[in-house]
């Protein structure tokens, strides 16, 4: 749809689609007849009135734009720099997520007036299903670049626009949002389209190198002065040599499909294994490579990223090697990728004057990883204090948290207390379940994170303190936000970084996080448990998280006899006892040998479990197992 069709020939379509119902590919092109189709089966006339009332606004778009937050901030200097390219052509610059959603436009003020009588702004779907055959919507339902010029556009109200509109991609594959151009249809430009497109595989290319900033990457190209170009393909490596992500140019260069991503060594691809291309990059010093695909066609390459001496990948963006880690959030870090996520973003955070709010249900090691990066930041010397804001009584919360002089209240203490806040001076004040704290309490903590002084109850002059910010809690502030529940200006105090931690159900390293709880809870013997008994735990939901499994893991080490390493049946309390026999297990028992081997076992038994739950979904079996779509790819074919 990139070639305007002929006036006669899209009145002709309509006439044929109002008439009979009929939208004819000889008239309109394949893609825009099979496009016309989907919005007369969306229920959608040409005439239709819109409906908005599933638009976005307020808070909830807020929330939609927060669950966007790296899109977006990749996006956003990209789309300064389109909107330069076509500032006063009665145009605008769009960005939409997966959805259709509209999450961010630039626009000429004159533009932007008559562009909001067909709700083209911020918060609004242009969804296929909601506003007919529409760039955006289209480039969607085709996962390709369209461009939609004037009554191509299915419902009439939109005849006045021109829009060109290409798909972002993640590294994977994954259909991330759109980028768009808008403007008035009088104003086509033949190469607005190629313009989108370009600016969409920066975007790419951006959040690429984002995404896997602690993995190798080799960019690739045709010629050795294309390398470092927005046309340069860019492949991400994973520590042993597979094709685990890679950017359209890449996988056009290679030959590939994202279905390749995560199943494919760089063996199958290359004459050259990984070690020989950091080699050379090393002697060269990042200057390409002549590289021969396996069907002789000449790439070349420059590698980027170093192997640590045991075969890693550095975790550093640099190319020398990195240091090794040994601090208690690496500690934490036992082998989920959400979790290595989180403990790296929070060290990027240490040190600085950023605010850390941690989300995750009950149990799942919230306050775990607050102490883990208080110790393992410039203030470890200094005080951690915990609150559990839904612990203490509602009367008592004041004169907890901002200290009391002597004879301030009934009951007071004769030599006063210098309050929770107080003693965090210098270190760490983790607020836990913040969101459980009363309203009046919240405007007095928003006042003290403003100013950094505290006022003693009784007292009248403020008291300098000093402290790294962390906050816990179990519900959605945004939504507890909307309901008046939680101060917005609070929220927006403590939202500096955000992680969500993932629920024990959810975690990929079930049997490596098992292992250490083992060690730390009898370090004198090394324990494990009965395969039978295991893969009934990998089973179970566990409402009460890490929390609930430790203790049940507690009470099975005390059960233990003198000279017993296997924890089995007889071990458990019998409400857990019983609640895991009533789980199916459909998979065989895995046979106690021992070792990697057993582990190995283990993981294929979660993973076959996974699916059949899954009926088959590669993607709700990965998010349900926690791992990426190539990572369980690449176990089903290990």
């Amino acid at each position: 749809m990139n070639t305007a069709l002929s006036a006669p020939a899209l009145r002709q379509a309509r006439l044929r689609l109002l008439e009979r119902g009929d939208c004819p590919s000889e008239l309109l092109g394949e893609r825009l007849a099979r496009s016309w189709r989907r919005s007369m089966a969306a229920g959608l006339l040409p005439s239709s009135h819109v409906n908005d009332d599933e638009n976005l606004c307020g808070g909830h778009l807020l929330h939609a734009l927060a669950h966007q937050q790296e899109l977006l901030a990749h996006a956003r200097p990209v789309m300064d720099y389109l909107f330069e390219q076509v500032r006063h052509s009665r145009s605008m610059v769009v960005l939409a997520d997966h959805q259709g959603v509209l999450m961010r436009t630039l626009g000429d003020a004159d533009f932007l007036d008559k562009a909001e009588r067909v709700a083209l702004s911020a918060g609004v779907s242009w969804h296929e299903r909601q506003r007919g055959t529409n760039a955006i919507g289209t480039a969607l339902a085709e996962n390709a670049a369209v461009e939609v010029h004037g009554a191509e556009h299915y419902l009439e109200r939109n005849a006045f626009l021109t829009c060109a509109a290409a798909p972002i991609l993640s590294s994977s594959g994954e259909l991330l949002g759109v980028l768009d151009i808008s403007g008035d249809q009088r104003r086509r430009h033949p190469h607005t389209l190629g313009l989108v497109n370009t600016a969409a595989r920066m975007i790419e290319n951006r959040l690429l190198l984002a995404d896997e900033r602690c993995r190798l990457r080799l960019h690739l190209h045709a010629h050795a002065e294309g390398i470092g170009s927005v046309a340069e393909g860019i492949v991400a490596l994973s520590e042993d040599g597979w094709i685990i992500g890679a950017n359209r140019a890449a996988l056009s260069l290679l030959r590939l499909t994202p279905a390749d991503l995560g199943r494919t060594p760089l063996t199958q691809v290359f004459d050259s294994d990984l070690e020989t291309l950091l080699a050379h990059s090393r002697r060269q010093q990042k200057r390409p490579m002549q590289q021969h695909l396996r069907d002789g066609s000449p790439l070349f390459v420059e590698a980027h990223g170093a192997l640590s001496p045991v075969g890693r990948a550095s975790v550093c963006t640099s190319d020398s090697a990195a240091e090794t880690r040994d601090d208690a959030l690496s500690r934490l870090d036992t082998g989920d990728t959400r979790w290595h996520g989180a403990t790296e973003k929070v060290r990027r955070i240490l040190g600085k004057p950023i605010p850390l709010l941690i989300h995750g249900e009950s149990g799942v090691g919230k306050e775990l990883l607050a102490r883990a990066a208080h110790d393992s930041g410039p203030r470890r010397q200094h005080p951690f204090v915990a609150i559990n804001c839904a612990a203490i009584p509602e009367n008592l919360i004041e004169a907890e948290l901002f200290g009391y002089l002597p004879g301030a209240f009934t009951g007071a203490r004769r030599e006063g207390s210098p309050g929770r806040l107080r003693e965090a001076h210098g270190g760490t004040l983790f607020l836990d379940e913040i969101g459980d704290m009363p309203l009046l309490m919240q405007s007095r903590l928003l006042r003290v994170l403003q100013e950094r002084q505290v006022v003693p109850l009784g007292g009248s002059v403020p008291i300098d303190v000093d402290f790294a910010l962390v906050c816990a809690t179990h519900r959605t502030l945004r939504d507890e936000v909307e309901r008046g529940n939680f101060r917005s200006d609070l929220y927006y105090r403590i939202n500096g970084l955000t992680l969500h931690l993932p629920a024990l159900r959810e975690r990929s390293d079930f049997s490596a996080l098992s292992e250490r709880l083992l060690r730390d809870l009898c370090p004198q013997r090394r324990l494990h448990v009965a395969p039978d008994l295991f893969a009934r735990l990998v089973q179970y939901r566990w409402p009460g998280n890490l929390r609930q499994y430790a203790s049940v893991l507690r009470t099975a080490c005390a059960m233990l006899d003198e000279d017993e390493c296997c924890i089995d049946w007889p071990h458990l309390p019998d409400d857990v006892s019983e609640e895991l026999r009533t789980i199916a297990a459909d998979a065989p028992a895995v046979k106690a040998d021992g070792g990697a081997h057993n582990l190995a076992q283990l993981s294929r038994l979660a993973i076959h479990q996974a699916l059949e739950t899954c009926q088959g979904n590669i993607s709700q079996a990965a998010r349900r197992l926690g791992i990426s779509r190539q990572t369980l790819y690449r176990k089903l074919h290990d």
